[in-house]
């Protein structure tokens, strides 16, 4: 198969964010095809990407403050992360997948994203595509699907209560599912637009951001949830309120917000104020990836053919159209999981 990997290949390429990530897409047809590491012991796959899916954090970490972008992922960088593909190569050690096999999954930030017609990603975080499994689907599962999963399914048992706040972006919606699926009551926040679209994935109880103050809403709920998943970062005052609303042995959980310095400095006073200093009294976690993914993405992909969860796809893009679906991104007006077909060549 090596003989048939091109030397170079189409993708999307950016330098800088002024103006946003989406301004500043060129479409290049002669960027080098990545290759595997040459260092032993290092477990990675040549992937074909046949499907890309986009996360606010992709275009957030490009355009963070003081060029802090720049210090996490070279450049010329071409976005995404999430991806279903084709594996083309691998290095000697991987024994558990085989080339031409489909597996999707997630790579590290790194130059070459998925909105690129070749990419290499860590064995340890791929998957196989299960039998029935649209590839669109299992694309838009890894950086949402993981994020529900592993903030939801540690922290909760069956008749815990759960609150979700954003239930109708990626994460959210997701997150809806798998916690019902672990047999949780789910409460969300939302707009009234997008109210039925979360009951609709089992959300039990809506809370109108657009009407209501949330923090208000909840604390006359009293304390009875189990946990309180941030997926918005906003209001500020979300973590402090949980005194009222989380059960003493609840637990708050920190995954999305804006990306500036007033917002980091919101995020560090929740992580690190005391409670005799004004900061909130239950247990606080900043959210980062972890532990096994290649373990939690194949238990993911099982719940997706089993018919326990049902990703949320809102849009397929052509590959020619990359900068609108980041433009859309950025918008958050979706409800679920924009995906752009890189490859037209089917699983």
């Amino acid at each position: 198969m090596a003989s048939e990997i091109p030397p170079t290949m189409r993708a999307w390429q950016y330098s800088q964010t002024t103006g946003g990530l989406e301004q500043n897409l060129v479409l290049k047809d002669d960027v080098p095809v990545p290759t595997l590491s040459p260092r032993v012991g290092d477990k990675e796959l040549l992937i074909e990407v046949l499907s890309a899916s986009i996360n606010p954090s992709d275009y957030k970490i490009a355009e963070l403050p003081l060029n802090l972008g720049r210090a996490v992922v070279r450049t010329p960088t071409t976005p995404a992360w999430d991806f279903c593909g084709r594996v083309v190569k691998a290095t000697n050690i991987v024994d558990n997948f085989r080339v031409g096999e489909i597996v999707f999954g997630r790579q590290a930030p790194t130059q070459h994203g998925a909105c690129g017609q070749y990419i290499v990603a860590s064995a340890n975080a791929c998957a196989s595509l299960p039998s029935g499994v649209d590839v669109d689907e299992a694309a838009s599962l890894p950086c949402a699907g993981l994020t529900a999963y592993q903030t939801i399914a540690p922290n909760v048992k069956p008749g815990d209560k759960v609150f979700l706040n954003g239930g109708s972006g990626g994460v959210g919606s997701f997150g809806i599912q798998i916690a019902k699926a672990l047999g949780c009551h789910v409460t969300v926040s939302c707009s009234a637009a997008k109210a039925e679209q979360c009951k609709a994935l089992g959300a039990d109880d809506i809370i109108d951001y657009t009407a209501v103050d949330v923090c208000q809403a909840l604390k006359e709920r009293g304390q009875v949830f189990k946990l309180s998943v941030d997926n918005v970062g906003l209001p500020a005052e979300l973590y402090k309120a949980g005194d009222d609303y989380l059960l003493p042995d609840g637990k708050f959980v920190q995954v999305g917000g804006p990306v500036s310095l007033a917002a980091l400095s919101s995020t560090m006073s929740r992580l690190l104020r005391p409670s005799f200093l004004g900061g909130g009294k239950r247990k606080f976690q900043l959210y980062t990836l972890m532990g096994d993914q290649h373990q939690d993405l194949a238990i993911l992909g099982q719940m997706v053919a089993e018919g326990k969860i049902k990703p949320v796809v809102a849009h397929a893009y052509g590959f020619e159209d990359v900068p609108t679906a980041f433009g859309d991104l950025r918008k958050g007006k979706t409800h679920g999981k924009l995906v752009i077909h890189v490859s037209e060549k089917g699983a």
